[in-house]
């Protein structure tokens, strides 16, 4: 049972992982090369 758990843990943290991996990809594309590189800092 706590594999199960566990699994799950680590299913939300690989999908917060790429939902902000996305998000910054497409302020990246909308915004320039320059601010996006900016807004990663900035985070």
């Amino acid at each position: 049972m706590d594999d199960h758990e566990q699994k799950s843990c680590w299913g939300l943290t690989v999908k917060a992982v790429l939902g902000f991996v996305v998000m910054m990809a497409l302020s990246w594309l909308i915004m320039g090369a320059e601010s996006g590189s900016v807004l990663a800092s900035a985070g």
